[in-house]
């Protein structure tokens, strides 16, 4: 299959990721980091949190690691916990603030990469309003005196530039049975990170009528993969969306312009009153 075919298509259905959060009556953009600094290399980039309130409020920033999971979901864990970890390498100035009603604060967030470090590590970083309390109320809080209220959490990220290692392969595509009775049929997609890079994905299912060769491709969905763990991804064939027949059902996964498509495919069997599997396994593709 042609890239430019399918990038054509991808590119008129793709859906940019929001660079701010509101929570509460403060902002907080963007919410994703990416830093691209060498070992050695300090690199500083700027968050930027506004006070909606009609009060004046004080905040402070808290740091965390966390471990993604094969479902999309994240393991929060104290900073510095994790193999992945880059919260120490973090500075943050300031951490703790005080802003007026409309007032707006830029924070400095410095990345300081340790010379041997060339692979991937990432954290996050939490921006919380907070509000004094008495004596009396103050245990099992974060600090006596201070109580959490909501928080935003930004994505941080460390790649160096010269890190050039990435590769997304296609483990496994099958049908979720348990899933797939009388409505949209599901699919599950797993995939591998087997290099070194965070690495985003689009996938998207394309299915081939094996007697007229008219395609029809669904819309694609974006995904995040981590260095040497699997995503798991559930993709939905919505019921009534293709004529009684044959189909080669291709789930596509494209990673960049510099990587080749990934993908597997299994024959399924479209009858009037909806999808019916077939026995055959699904089989890698090739461009």
């Amino acid at each position: 299959m042609k890239r430019s075919n399918i990038l054509f298509f991808v590119g008129v259905l793709l859906i940019l990721a929001p660079v701010s959060v509101f929570a509460q009556d403060f902002e907080v953009a963007p919410v994703n980091l990416e830093f691209s600094a060498e070992p050695g290399e300090n690199q500083v980039k700027t968050i930027n949190v506004r006070n909606h309130s009609n009060q004046k409020t004080s905040f402070m920033v808290v740091l965390s690691d966390y471990l993604p999971k094969g479902d999309g979901g994240r393991e929060f864990l104290p900073p510095n916990s994790t193999k992945r970890s880059c919260a120490n390498w973090m500075n943050i100035n300031p951490s703790f603030f005080e802003l007026n009603p409309g007032e707006e604060m830029a924070l400095q967030v410095g990345m300081l990469v340790p010379g041997e470090e060339f692979g991937a590590a990432w954290a996050m970083l939490f921006i919380q309003p907070t509000r004094e309390q008495t004596s009396w109320s103050a245990e099992g809080t974060l600090g006596a005196g201070v109580m959490v209220s909501g928080r935003i959490g930004v994505t941080v990220s460390q790649t160096p530039k010269s890190n050039s290692t990435n590769s997304v392969k296609v483990t496994s595509f099958a049908e979720d049975v348990t899933a797939s009775t009388g409505g949209d049929r599901l699919f599950n997609l797993s995939l591998d990170n087997l290099g070194e890079r965070i690495t985003k994905c689009k996938v998207f299912l394309i299915a081939s009528n094996m007697m007229t060769a008219e395609e029809k491709q669904f819309p694609p969905i974006e995904v995040e993969t981590f260095p040497k763990a699997t995503r798991n991804v559930q993709l939905t064939l919505p019921v009534g969306q293709l004529p009684a027949g044959k189909y080669a059902l291709a789930a596509i996964v494209d990673y960049g312009p510099k990587y080749a498509l990934e993908g597997a495919q299994i024959v399924i069997d479209v009858k009037e009153s909806g999808v019916v599997p077939t026995p055959d396994e699904a089989s890698p593709l090739t461009e």
